[in-house]
C-alpha cells in the first residue's frame, strides 16, 4: 500500500469524525418544544426552539418538553356519594407546562399524577353532596378541582388550566327513579297548564256569554219598545179608521133615509144568528113577536135622525168640526133614550113572559148617554128632526 491511499483512508475517517462530531454539536429543537441538556448526567442547561449547540460526548439533550397544552381524558371513575350511592365520573383535564426543568426532575409522569390526584380530589369534594347536588353543581366542582390541582401541579411546573367533568353516570335503579320522577314532574307540569288554560277557557266563556246576554236583553228591550211604539200608532190608527168607519156609516144612515121595514128586516136577519151556536137546541119564537116588531119600528121611526115616511127630504147632516162618535152618541135625546127602551122592554115581555117589567127599571148613569153630559152644540148644527 502505498502513501496516497494510506492518504485517503485517513482523510475519509476524518470526514466522518468531523461528521459524527457536528452531528453531535449542532441540536434543532423545534417550535413550542425545550431541550434539557445534561452533562455527565447532571443538569446542564435548558434548548429553546431553534438551532442549538452543545459539547460533543460532553454534553446530552436528555429530555424533549412539549410546552403546548396539553389534553388528557381520565376513564370513568367510581365516586361514592354523601348519600352512599355510587357514580361513575369520567374528567378532562387541560394542562401546561411551564417549566421544563421541574416537570422533568420534580416528579417522574406527571401524567400519571395528574390523573392520581385527580381522582383523590374528585372524591374528595363528591363525597360531600348528595347525588341531586352533585348531578346540578358540575360548576363547582370543576371550579374546586381545578384549584386543587393548580395547586399541587405548580411545584411540578404544570399549570392546570381548566378541568371538565365528561360524565355523571348514576346506577341504572337511580336513573329508572329519576326518568319515573322527571315523568311525574312533567305530567304535574303539563296537568297545572291544561287547567289553567281549561279556567282561561271558561272565564273567556263566562265572558262572552255575559256579554252576549246584555246584548241579547239590549235587543229584546228595544224590541220590546219598538213593537209598543208599533201597538200605539196601530191602536191609534185602528180608532181614527174606526171613528171615521162609524162617522161614514152615521152619514149614509142618514143619507139612505131608512124607514120601518127596512129595520124589520134587519132583525129577522139578526134572529138566525141569534139561535147559532151548541147549546141552542131548541129556539121557540113567540107569538107576540110581530106586535114588538110593530112597535120597535114604530118606535125607532121617532128616534131623531130616522125620517119617517110622512117626513119630506132631508139635509145632510153636518157633524161639525171635532165632532166624535162619542159626542154623537151623548147627544141623543132622553125621550129617544126612553122609547128604545119600553120597545126592548116590551119585545123581551113577549119573548119572556112572566119576567119583571124593564120598563119600571131606573136608567143607566152611564155617562156615555147621561144628557146632563151632552156636549153643547156647535153653531148651525142640524139634527135632522
Amino acid at each position: 500500500m502505498d502513501g496516497a491511499s494510506v492518504l485517503l483512508i485517513v482523510l475519509a475517517v476524518l470526514l466522518v469524525f468531523v461528521a459524527v462530531l457536528l452531528a453531535k454539536t449542532i441540536r434543532i429543537v423545534p417550535q413550542a418544544r425545550a431541550g434539557v441538556v445534561e452533562r455527565f448526567g447532571k443538569y446542564k442547561t435548558t434548548l429553546d426552539a431553534g438551532l442549538n449547540t452543545v459539547v460533543p460526548f460532553v454534553d446530552k439533550v436528555r429530555y424533549t418538553i412539549d410546552l403546548r397544552e396539553q389534553v388528557v381524558s381520565f376513564p370513568p371513575q367510581p365516586v361514592i356519594t354523601e348519600d352512599n350511592l355510587v357514580v361513575s365520573i369520567d374528567t378532562v383535564i387541560y394542562f401546561q407546562v411551564t417549566d421544563p426543568v421541574a416537570a422533568t426532575y420534580e416528579i417522574a409522569n406527571y401524567i400519571q399524577a395528574i390523573e392520581q390526584l385527580t381522582m383523590t380530589t374528585l372524591r374528595n369534594i363528591v363525597g360531600g353532596m348528595d347525588l341531586e347536588e352533585t348531578l346540578t353543581s358540575r360548576d363547582s366542582i370543576n371550579t374546586g378541582l381545578r384549584g386543587v390541582l393548580d395547586e399541587a401541579t405548580g411545584k411540578w411546573g404544570i399549570r392546570v388550566n381548566r378541568v371538565e367533568l365528561k360524565g355523571i353516570d348514576p346506577p341504572p335503579s337511580i336513573k329508572d327513579s329519576m326518568e319515573k320522577q322527571m315523568r311525574a314532574d312533567r305530567d304535574k307540569r303539563a296537568q297545572i297548564l291544561t287547567a289553567e288554560g281549561g279556567r282561561q277557557s271558561a272565564i273567556l266563556t263566562a265572558e262572552g256569554q255575559k256579554q252576549s246576554a246584555i246584548l241579547t236583553a239590549e235587543g229584546e228591550r228595544e224590541s220590546q219598545i219598538l213593537r209598543a211604539q208599533a201597538d200605539r200608532e196601530s191602536a191609534i190608527l185602528r180608532a181614527q179608521g174606526e171613528g171615521q168607519a162609524i162617522q161614514t156609516v152615521f152619514q149614509a144612515i142618514h143619507d139612505g133615509r131608512p124607514d120601518q121595514s127596512l129595520l124589520a128586516y134587519q132583525y129577522l136577519q139578526m134572529m138566525p144568528k141569534i139561535a147559532e151556536g151548541d147549546a141552542n137546541k131548541v129556539w121557540i119564537v113567540p107569538s107576540e113577536i110581530g106586535k114588538a116588531l110593530e112597535g120597535l119600528g114604530s118606535t125607532m121611526s121617532q128616534i131623531g135622525g130616522i125620517p119617517t115616511e110622512t117626513e119630506g127630504p132631508r139635509e145632510r147632516v153636518d157633524l161639525g168640526p171635532g165632532v166624535t162618535p162619542e159626542a154623537l152618541t151623548k147627544r141623543t135625546e132622553t125621550s129617544a133614550d126612553d122609547a128604545v127602551r119600553a120597545a126592548i122592554a116590551e119585545a123581551e115581555d113577549a119573548a119572556h113572559p112572566g119576567r119583571p117589567d124593564a120598563s119600571t127599571a131606573p136608567l143607566a148613569t152611564d155617562p156615555a148617554i147621561d144628557p146632563t153630559n151632552v156636549p153643547p152644540e156647535p153653531p148651525g148644527h142640524n139634527q135632522g128632526e
